[in-house]
């Protein structure tokens, strides 16, 4: 973490990943210019929300269990849980906008309506979520973070634990998908010293998918290179 503080006297977050990748197609930047405003939570950045005020879920949501994913990618499992579940709501958080992009395009076409979409940081987002707000947490296929000197940068390290821990329900569920061992390791290390159980009493706990669970394009890539998922999970205490 940096020494520096943004206007508000909150710490400044360094952020390591991609926030763009390929040049956009017009009909992306279509979407992201019409669609993604009304797909908002409410306001979650310091700029919108000096004061850190929490979100109005209800507002939002009505009386809906609240879903979080973090990181979705592409958005495919997101709106295949929406259209599954039209009853939760499911909240995104991305900073790929390319990601965002492909998710608005799924949304169009699935024409859910249970979701909306932080295009930004998860821990800028946990900031204003009100406390045991969150029914179900879902990280599928984070950045792996290879090397030894990066893992601090993984977001399973007390940076990103403990305020998602604040903002899980008792009872609720945390899922982890992965295709790397170490992080598998590490995942099982720091999970539960943040007040998380790990559910599994068998090794096909961990090796077989979730009931309704759909194949993201990261796991079809982890097969295609003979890499073995594990669906890790956990209850919140």
């Amino acid at each position: 973490m940096s020494d520096r503080t943004h206007e508000s006297g909150a710490p400044w977050r360094n952020f390591y990943g991609r926030r763009r990748g390929k040049t956009l197609r017009d009909s992306q930047r279509r979407y992201l210019r019409e669609d993604l405003a009304a797909l908002s939570p409410g306001p979650v950045d310091r700029e919108d929300n000096p004061d850190r005020k929490p979100l109005d879920l209800g507002r939002r949501f009505g009386d809906r269990p609240l879903w979080l994913e973090i990181g979705f990618g592409g958005g495919e499992h997101m709106v295949h849980q929406a259209a599954r579940n039209p009853e939760v709501a499911i909240l995104g958080a991305e900073p790929f906008i390319n990601g965002v992009a492909m998710l608005l395009a799924r949304i169009r076409e699935a024409r859910v309506d249970n979701v909306a979409i932080h295009p930004g940081d998860a821990r800028d987002l946990f900031d204003v979520l009100p406390e045991a707000s969150i029914a179900r947490a879902l990280l599928l296929y984070p950045d792996p973070w290879p090397k030894a000197r990066h893992h601090r940068r993984r977001f399973v390290t007390a940076e990103h634990l403990e305020p998602l821990a604040r903002v899980m329900a008792p009872g609720a569920e945390l899922r982890i998908a992965t295709d790397i061992p170490d992080y598998v390791r590490q995942t099982l290390e720091e999970v539960p010293r943040h007040g998380f159980r790990w559910t599994a009493r068998a090794a096909r706990d961990w090796r077989t998918p979730w009931p309704d669970w759909t194949r993201t394009r990261y796991e079809a890539k982890a097969l295609r290179e003979g890499r073995k998922p594990h669906y890790l999970t956990f209850l919140r205490a």
